[in-house]
């Protein structure tokens, strides 16, 4: 069945699936199930060409898509973790992870008041990714204690189950794409003869009055999955991508980071210990936990835990949900392509 789904849409385009039998078969097989969407909702629907927004963090010129994605929120991190000399903190270090664990719990809580379909609110997304915003919100990181009153902050006034892949080619030419119909692999329902489930995203919307992800009709909710990509020397550099729901931001961080603070090589970047935090405010509506909890691998010191619990905040251990991470990276100087693939789930490295 999917196979004759992807033929038909191979030969007849996007408008085999929003206009033609495809689009029929999901109306009339809605109205049989009692569902709401109708040949309308499909056939009225346009795909947007968007454009990623970058941050240049030392020298690298990191790309995440904009709202409805949490992708700013990489690129907020990033921001506000320059004025730090991560390097000098070390690897793994307290101080270190204190750093960006007190960054993302500021971006996220950014997130979870901003980041909406921009065609229905307007979203500040050059004030939440600006130096000068980075540099407002760095003043509230303390890296001696975890600072437990992080709310919201204010870009307006700085204004402006999931599969990912990366492919290169002879040419130099580099595609980084990410794919998910939600968790417990979307929402079980498979429109008769069409062979592909349908994806129940629609549970990331906010019911809360007034909040910029709040439920309307022909919305697009609060979108997770987020493609990476960082150019160097205004040359393209490294396509990657790593998958688990809120997981993303924090985890492009922690690769980027590996890469450009520590070193690593891109499959080492993939392979070092990660932290998860969890306990912000959610673009759905539920209220921040206050400081949170941190879940960490065992490849961390425990002496690095012991002083990060000192600092205020709660360890525990992981498990197991810290991402899927895939990436290509060119070398400018050999020209060849490096690949890495996860260790914590299936991946695979292949060269043609």
């Amino acid at each position: 069945d999917l196979a004759r789904t992807l033929t038909m849409i191979a030969e007849g385009g996007r408008d085999a699936f929003y206009k033609g039998a495809i689009a029929h078969t999901m109306d009339a097989y809605f109205k049989r199930i009692g569902g709401d969407l109708r040949y309308d909702d499909f056939a009225n629907f346009h795909g947007e060409w968007v454009t990623p927004q970058s941050v240049n963090y030392r020298g690298v010129d990191v790309y995440e898509l904009p709202p409805n994605g949490q992708g700013f929120a990489a690129l907020e991190m990033l921001q506000i973790l320059k004025g730090f000399d991560l390097q000098k903190m070390g690897v793994g270090s307290a101080d270190a992870i204190t750093a960006m664990l007190e960054a993302k719990r500021l971006a996220y809580e950014d997130l979870a008041k901003f980041y909406a379909d921009p065609n229905f609110v307007k979203v500040p997304m050059k004030g939440l990714i600006s130096e000068g915003y980075a540099e407002q919100r760095r003043k509230q990181i303390h890296l001696d204690h975890a600072n437990p009153s992080i709310g919201p902050g204010d870009p307006r006034l700085f204004n402006g189950d999931t599969t990912y892949f990366a492919t290169a080619d002879k040419d130099g030419m580099m595609v980084s794409i990410i794919q998910s119909n939600y968790r417990g692999m979307g929402s079980g329902l498979v429109a008769d003869g069409l062979g592909f489930m349908f994806q129940d995203r629609g549970e990331l919307y906010s019911l809360k009055p007034g909040a910029a992800n709040v439920y309307a009709a022909g919305k697009r909710p609060f979108h997770t999955i987020i493609p990476g990509f960082a150019m160097k020397d205004g040359e393209p550099w490294l396509a990657f991508g790593v998958m688990g729901g809120d997981m993303q931001p924090q985890a492009h961080v922690q690769v980027l980071t590996d890469i450009i603070d520590y070193g690593m090589n891109v499959q080492d970047a993939g392979d070092a210990a990660r932290w998860r935090h969890y306990g912000n405010a959610e673009p759905t509506g539920e209220p921040s936990q206050g400081i949170g909890k941190v879940e960490m691998e065992s490849g961390f010191d425990p002496q690095v835990k012991a002083e990060l619990t000192r600092r205020g905040y709660t360890i525990e251990p992981g498990t197991g949900n810290f991402g899927g991470y895939e990436a290509i990276l060119l070398d400018p100087k050999q020209h060849v392509y490096w690949g890495a693939t996860e260790m914590r789930k299936d991946g695979e490295v292949v060269g043609y």
